[in-house]
């Protein structure tokens, strides 16, 4: 999650760009000035530091459990380096733990929330898996709760929402799940090159961010190929509004950008 400068792009990809990463961000609560209140918020482990403080911000303004849900998977690494460059969280111990017991420090150190408000949730490598044990763990502590807030990297947000709801197909009870990401990201042409707007700290680096939108629209497909009821059967179906789909078309047909991304390491 270096910070590093990526060229600027066309208004067109840069427009397509930000409609693609705003619908993946799914929010509940557009137009809202906070979200409503939940019975318990679960953050999925990630790497991007405004979403992390804003489910520890919730969660102890609100007082609501906190069930942080994450173990050690192909992506923990980029949440040891966003860490290691924070002027706050670099205290906390990271290499060869798992994500939820990182966050549940910061939870606790920075946030001041209280052990017995966190729950843990440290064998998930994948988001399924966050899924499936964060609605394990509520069953197996007896919390049964009404409204339950997710909060994710907003670029998987909308894949995981769609997780959680294919796993509590097989629930009753189900609580009803409310999709917050903490905030949206929004890129904008500058004089240095390509950049957040505006800027935050512990964010992707430019071309990472690009790369996982772009990533993301195949798993979120029902298609043989995707993630959907007709692929691989991981989250329920999605549907695709005609300017998502259009954004990108157009960020694929974009050469330019696809060979900036093909020339830096991701």
């Amino acid at each position: 999650m270096l910070m590093t400068t990526f060229p600027t792009v066309a208004e067109r990809t840069l427009a397509a760009a930000n409609t693609l990463g705003a619908w993946l961000a799914q929010n509940d609560f557009v137009g809202k000035p906070t979200p409503v209140r939940a019975d318990v918020v679960i953050l999925a482990g990630n790497a991007v530091i405004p979403t992390i403080d804003a489910a520890c911000a919730l969660a102890a303004a609100q007082q609501t459990p906190l069930l942080i849900s994450g173990g050690v998977g192909h992506s923990t690494t980029f949440l040891y380096s966003a860490i290691a460059r924070h002027p706050r969280y670099n205290v906390v111990r990271t290499t060869g733990r798992g994500e939820a017991a990182i966050l549940a420090d910061i939870a606790r150190q920075f946030w001041q929330i209280e052990a017995k408000q966190i729950l843990i949730e440290d064998k998930s490598t994948n988001c399924g898996e966050n899924a499936r044990f964060s609605i394990d763990m509520l069953m197996s502590q007896g919390v049964k709760p009404k409204t339950v807030m997710v909060v994710q990297d907003p670029t998987m947000q909308r894949r995981t929402m769609a997780t959680f709801a294919r796993i509590s197909q097989q629930c009753h009870d189900a609580p009803h799940w409310l999709s917050w990401p903490g905030f949206t990201p929004q890129l904008a042409n500058t004089a240095e090159g390509l950049a957040f707007q505006p800027p935050q700290r512990g964010l992707w680096s430019v071309e990472r961010y690009l790369s996982l939108l772009l990533g993301e629209v195949p798993r979120l497909r029902d298609d043989a190929n995707g993630y959907g009821p007709n692929g691989r059967d991981f989250i329920v179906h999605v549907d695709f509004p005609q300017e998502v789909e259009a954004a990108w078309q157009v960020l694929r047909a974009d050469s330019t950008l696809t060979a900036a991304l093909g020339s830096r390491a991701l």
